[in-house]
């Protein structure tokens, strides 16, 4: 089993758990769940930068990034950058993460906010809308078509975007439908953790031009995101970079700031 298929079978008995103790019908009913939603892809047609910044205190390719930074000034200070839209991982075993982290970074910011999570059933969707996301994660090499068809749709229909993540040529084949915003393509090989832009480079030319294209993993420097922007990406997933500082907000704006420069 690699490191994927241990989080998924994890995955598997956690919303089992967490389906039993709050049942859909009490979710729908949350503040949260009729708020309008900012979408992401259209934040990154019309920015300049096209950051995505995350929240991430641990992984499993890393262990401990930082568990000293407070979600809500990270939220906060990557609103007050000007970061497009952010991403907050609410995997608990293997990121540290939690879903309310999701509802900390909502109350603080009125950026997208991305749920990065494993998603494997309906049921954690409809938990992303009531916990205050605007948009959803869906990992092609976890997922059937079908599976990406019927997630993909009841995003849209809960006003969520929708940003699918694929490794390589043939997860992308099965993936593209209507229903999705964003492709993101992930440098890291997530069986052996290497990271190359060269996969985000290779398969730039087979996403087709209606979805926003997304560079996901290994950036940390400005030269990288230089690299892949004439390749169509607007827009750019960068997290450790800046979660690893003290601060990541002002590390986020002199981020920017040197890219807009």
């Amino acid at each position: 089993m690699n490191i994927l298929d241990k989080i998924v079978a994890d995955k598997r008995t956690e919303v089992a758990l967490r389906k039993s103790l709050i049942p859909v019908k009490q979710l729908e009913q949350s503040i949260l769940f009729t708020r309008p939603t900012n979408s992401l892809a259209s934040a990154l047609q019309v920015s300049t930068s096209g950051i995505i910044a995350e929240h991430k205190r641990r992984s499993p390719s890393k262990s401990v990034i930082n568990h000293n930074l407070n979600v809500f000034d990270v939220a906060k200070g990557y609103e007050d950058a000007g970061v497009c839209g952010m991403s907050v991982l609410t995997d608990g075993k293997y990121f540290g993460g939690s879903l309310d982290d999701l509802l900390t970074a909502r109350a603080s910011s009125n950026l997208p906010l991305l749920r990065k999570e494993f998603i494997i059933d309906t049921y954690q969707i409809i938990e992303a809308k009531a916990y205050g996301a605007d948009v959803i994660l869906l990992i092609a090499a976890i997922l059937t078509r079908e599976e990406i068809k019927t997630f993909s749709e009841l995003a849209k229909s809960l006003n969520l975007d929708v940003l699918l993540e694929v490794h390589n040529e043939e997860e992308l084949h099965k993936s593209i439908m209507p229903s999705l915003d964003m492709l993101g393509v992930n440098n890291r090989n997530l069986k052996t953790f290497e990271v190359s832009l060269d996969i985000s480079k290779t398969l730039s030319t087979l996403i087709p031009a209606d979805f926003v294209k997304v560079s996901e993993s290994g950036i940390s420097a400005i030269e990288a995101i230089k690299t892949l922007q004439p390749y169509g990406y607007k827009g750019f997933l960068i997290g450790e970079n800046f979660m690893k500082t003290d601060n990541a907000g002002a590390s986020a704006t002199q981020f920017i700031n040197a890219l807009n420069a």
